[in-house]
């Protein structure tokens, strides 16, 4: 999941927390739950994509050094 999907998820939300009323579709299904989970999902997926895009950029950075210091055979 990127950055943008986990904005996504957040502002989907969001919106589903704090705009719709909860009872729009009945006892049967509650809106504001799914609104909180897609905001958690969103977040998790935010904090993770950050983590994995810092690890990736040092990753590439080290093999290119590694490629470069070692003598042609």
């Amino acid at each position: 999941m990127g950055i943008g999907v986990s904005i996504f998820f957040i502002t989907l939300g969001a919106i589903l927390k704090f705009a719709i009323e909860p009872d729009v579709l009945g006892d049967t299904v509650h809106i504001d739950v799914i609104g909180v989970i897609f905001m958690v999902v969103g977040g998790v997926g935010l904090l993770l994509s950050i983590v994995f895009a810092s690890r990736r950029g040092q990753t590439s950075d080290n093999h290119l050094m590694e490629h470069e210091n070692k003598p042609e055979a």
